[in-house]
């Protein structure tokens, strides 16, 4: 029963941790946003294409994959559920 807990206990951790390192990334990007460009400034006729995902999500998701491995490689995660929550991640 301790390896279960130990694997819930990891699995909120882990939870906990994503959210709490995506607020800190907004609050950061936010904080080192540039002020909206004044009236008299150009702005470009059109943009380029919109990224698919942006770089801080990316990244995010690859952590989280990378914990996942971890956990499915120390055999904390089963199979179905490490294919669960890697499609849960992935879409």
């Amino acid at each position: 029963m301790s390896l279960l807990k130990t694997a819930a206990r990891t699995a909120v951790a882990s939870s906990v941790h994503g959210r709490v390192q995506r607020r800190q990334q907004a609050r950061w990007a936010a904080a080192h946003h540039d002020p909206a460009p004044a009236a008299s400034s150009p702005v470009p006729a059109a943009a380029g294409p919109a990224p698919a995902a942006a770089p801080q999500d990316v990244d995010v998701m690859l952590a989280q994959l990378e914990r996942l491995g971890r956990l499915h490689a120390s055999g904390v995660l089963t199979d179905a559920e490490f294919t669960a929550q890697k499609a849960r991640l992935l879409s």
